[in-house]
């Protein structure tokens, strides 16, 4: 199954120049959304992952169900102001500005294997963040899996040294 069959480009979206790539036909496809769960389920296993940790929002889409076929927990990393207890925090920039990326305190154990999954890689600021808390609670990143890499925007440099899973490459 060609996986790229199910990514949508929209040009000139949500800005002139640029080329939306919507996994939302991937979703869509009960056959294609699975196969590509398998193939990051297979890749976490051979990492030898106990948790998933997935930024908001479409990291939750990627990485829960990769947790549930492995029986692991899955930890959500959010937007500030959006988890109830205490959590650790990370400002990063975006191409327009700031945000911040929060984590609960006790979501990861120390020595903890974690495996980051989110829908695309693009920039890498978002990954960075969610890496540095991560890291901050003592939890060891194993790798990192998304379903699209963007290639001209270079986020695979802002997490050198880190073991990367990417399905497609646009």
């Amino acid at each position: 199954m060609n996986l790229k069959d199910y990514i949508a480009s929209i040009p000139d979206y949500p800005e002139k120049g640029v080329i939306f790539r919507d996994i939302s036909p991937l979703m869509g496809n009960g056959a294609a959304y699975q196969e590509a769960t398998r193939q990051i389920v297979a890749y976490a296993k051979e990492k030898d992952a106990d948790m998933v940790v997935g930024p908001e929002a479409r990291g939750f889409i990627i990485g829960c169900p990769v947790a549930y076929e492995l029986g692991i927990g899955f930890a959500p990393a959010r937007k500030k102001g959006k988890l109830p207890r205490e959590t650790i925090e990370v400002d990063y920039g975006l191409e327009y500005g700031k945000a911040t990326l929060t984590l609960h305190k006790d979501a990861i154990k120390p020595g903890q294997k974690v495996l980051i999954c989110d829908d695309l890689l693009a920039t890498g600021g978002t990954i960075a963040a969610t890496i540095q808390m991560v890291e901050e609670l003592g939890g060891i990143v194993v790798g990192c899996a998304f379903l699209v890499e963007l290639m001209d925007l270079h986020g695979r440099d802002k997490i050198a040294g880190y073991d990367m899973l990417a399905l497609m490459e646009f």
